[in-house]
């Protein structure tokens, strides 16, 4: 437990003020003690809303509960249902004939397409790895992947059979990307290039090729002294991608974050980040290894950005964090913190004082999840207002991006972005959260839809394809990215290349991938897609009725699933939950490739639980299942998990008193009493208890 000290009537945790007084403060030109009093002040101001705001939440889920069990099963008048909706305030009027008024944004987040990295912020080489992804090696890539119709490569060194495929792939990208006037880059001897596309640039360092495609650079790398490039005739070693545009550090749902050393773990990256200092060393093969970050690239007068540009993502309006406590003694809510403190840090950027620069335009770039409608949203603008001028910022300087994540969200979409409509740069959706949030919403109407049947539900489709249409009519296109969902399979990159294509040929000039590679893989569709171009024939097109969006996936009244479906169900639903906790409650891990029921890594973080948790809350709920039959699949499946980590020298197995075994239990049993069926609140209750257990 840390001591606290006193700043402003506030008991500030040590490590917290430390933190802040000797590393953040130092150089922006804010006072100490106007930085403590105007948290202080920020917080007076706030907390009450946001108390009110989350009251309200809960105050319409009481008032769905009742209409659900009045009116079971799937919608059965949906005008009704909409007019109920309107009634208690979850349907609001939508604003008609508005533009965002965002300025000052960076040609990575408005003008250009990518993939966008998200990363947990207290994982310090993660985040380096992260931001050095702008530019990344497409041989390594596809050597190292399952992306080829080839061999894997043999152990022992290099595989000259794997290289070729490499080789050849690379190759047939380039002929479809930037195709030379006359045959094929197979045939290029490295002699006069001339492209198809006359007016693309060809920029030379050297021997060197720099080409550009959408916005996109591809360097190409001629060596003929390297190992690869002297066997090839015209000695190309290596292509290098443009790859991750953005990167999201996040302290939300990938991390586990529950005190002040926690917080300040991720804050201190995230300075370090916003300084340009940051540095991480760590073992290889025996060897001490140091990362830092990337400089930028040069080009004769050419100077490419050589680091992706950083959102940082705070957490949501719910949870409170016992860095700081309120004169009253309860804790201060988190998501007040984060806007303050990271808000900080980033002013090391704006100011210069780092190495590099983040944001050439000058703004600061928060991600705001889990916002439930347009008057969560203008509390969070409110917010910003208020800590722009604690801070001596200009109005507007930070920016936000809004995750379309919740149902009340999705459904007022265009409300929600005109709540922040000159500051915002992004709206993103996400399935794991909405689906979640889609469940806990219609918890009481009836047993939802199988877990898989999910992502072929009529609201699914709706929510996606609204998400595009909405962003491109309130004048996102050019200002503010339009983004989509997490690739969550790291070693399945070939079905990774065939499926996430949708995402630019949906109109998104982003998408969240898992990995540094996997960011390079992906940048490859945004060669085969011209984005802007998609969104320039999308809009002005219908969006999807509102009807679908709101299309309950509960199944039919009295439908029954068989033994076995409630079975796999149950397992599959079980297995992902303590795999996924009991990394978060013993080791601290947020995130992190878990293996699934059938042993493939899966990228987990809290939304995952979310899914998982509140199925098995809602079949126990309706009577699909009983409470034994969900205690055996525990019993069986923690088996599973014990044996999935038996390689883990950290592992504490999910057996006896096991604290996180308790978490996962809690959070399925208890789950129908979660706020808006979040898994926060257990969560960090648990990892406390085993941080106090030592």
């Amino acid at each position: 437990m840390s001591e606290y000290v006193n700043r402003a009537g506030l008991q500030v945790a040590s490590p917290l003020a430390d933190f802040v007084e000797a590393k953040a403060l130092p150089g922006t030109g804010v006072a100490t003690d106007a930085l403590w009093q105007g948290l202080a002040d920020i917080l007076a101001r706030f907390v009450p809303v946001n108390r009110a705001l989350l009251a309200k939440r809960d105050d319409i889920q009481a008032k769905l509960d009742a209409w659900h069990k009045a009116n079971p099963g799937p919608i059965a008048d949906m005008a009704a249902y909409k007019a109920f909706l309107t009634e208690i305030g979850y349907l609001v009027p939508e604003p008609v004939g508005f533009e965002i008024g965002t300025q000052n944004v960076d040609a990575e987040i408005a003008t250009m397409a990518g993939p966008q990295l998200v990363v947990p912020a207290l994982n310090d080489r993660f985040v380096l790895n992260a931001a050095n992804a702008r530019w990344g090696s497409l041989y390594d890539a596809l050597y190292g992947t399952d992306v080829l119709d080839a061999p894997a490569a043999r152990p022992g060194g290099y595989d000259t059979a794997r290289g070729d495929a490499v080789i050849a792939y690379a190759r047939t990208f380039l002929d479809q990307a930037v195709p030379l006037a006359e045959g094929s880059w197979a045939d290029w001897d490295g002699g006069d290039l001339q492209l198809a596309d006359a007016s693309v640039p060809i920029i030379r360092r050297g021997d060197d090729i720099l080409l550009r495609n959408n916005g996109l650079g591809i360097e190409i790398v001629v060596d003929r002294a390297h190992p690869v490039g002297k066997t090839d005739k015209a000695g190309i070693a290596d292509v290098i991608l443009e790859a991750a545009l953005t990167t999201i550090i996040d302290l939300e749902d990938s991390v586990a974050a529950v005190d002040a050393e926690d917080k300040v773990k991720g804050y201190t990256n995230w300075l370090g980040l916003m300084r340009g200092d940051l540095t991480a060393s760590f073992d290889k093969g025996g060897r001490t290894m140091t990362r830092a970050l990337d400089d930028d690239r040069e080009w004769d007068e050419e100077l490419l950005h050589g680091r992706s540009v950083m959102f940082v993502r705070n957490v949501g309006h719910l949870m409170t964090n016992p860095a700081v406590l309120l004169p009253d003694g309860s804790e201060a809510p988190e998501g007040i913190l984060d806007a303050v403190f990271t808000s900080l840090c980033a002013m090391h950027d704006l100011l210069g004082l780092g190495k590099y620069r983040n944001s050439r335009a000058g703004s600061i770039y928060i991600v705001k999840p889990k916002q439930h409608g347009p008057e969560e949203c203008a509390f969070t603008n409110n917010l910003f207002d208020a800590v722009e001028d604690l801070l001596g910022l200009d109005r507007n300087t930070i920016k936000v991006g809004v995750m379309d994540e919740e149902r009340r969200t999705s459904a007022n979409l265009a409300a929600c972005i005109y709540a922040v409509k000159d500051r915002i740069v992004f709206i993103n959706t996400g399935f794991l959260d909405r689906t979640g949030d889609e469940m806990h919403t219609a918890m009481q109407a009836g047993p939802m839809i199988r877990k898989a049947d999910m992502k072929s539900s009529a609201w699914i489709q709706a929510y996606e394809a609204r998400n595009v249409q909405i962003g491109l009519s309130c004048g996102l296109s050019g200002k503010a990215q339009i983004g989509k969902g997490m690739w969550a399979a790291p070693d399945m990159m070939k079905d990774m290349m065939a499926q996430k294509i949708g995402h630019p040929k949906s109109g998104a000039n982003t998408a969240w991938v898992p990995s540094p590679t996997a960011a390079t893989l992906h940048a490859m569709h945004y060669h085969m897609v011209d984005v802007f171009e998609v969104q320039s024939e999308l809009a002005g097109k219908q969006t999807p009725a509102l009807d679908a969006l709101l299309t309950i996936p509960a199944a039919p009244r009295g439908h029954n699933w068989s033994a076995e479906e409630v079975r796999q169900e149950l397992e599959n639903n079980v297995q992902g939950l303590l795999g996924y906790v009991v990394r978060w409650i013993d080791q601290g891990i947020g995130c992190s490739k878990v293996p699934d029921i059938h042993d493939i890594g899966l990228m987990e973080d809290r939304a995952t639980l979310r899914i998982s948790s509140q199925h098995i809350a809602n079949w126990l709920l309706h009577g699909v299942c009983t409470a034994e039959q969900v205690d055996a699949a525990f019993a069986k499946m923690a088996a599973k998990v014990d044996a999935q980590n038996a390689g883990d020298p950290l592992y504490e197995k999910l057996e006896g008193d096991s604290i996180a075994l308790k978490a996962a239990r809690a959070l399925v049993f208890e789950g129908v009493a979660q706020p808006s069926g979040y898994t926060e609140p257990l969560l960090h209750k648990f990892r406390q208890v085993k941080k106090a257990a030592g």
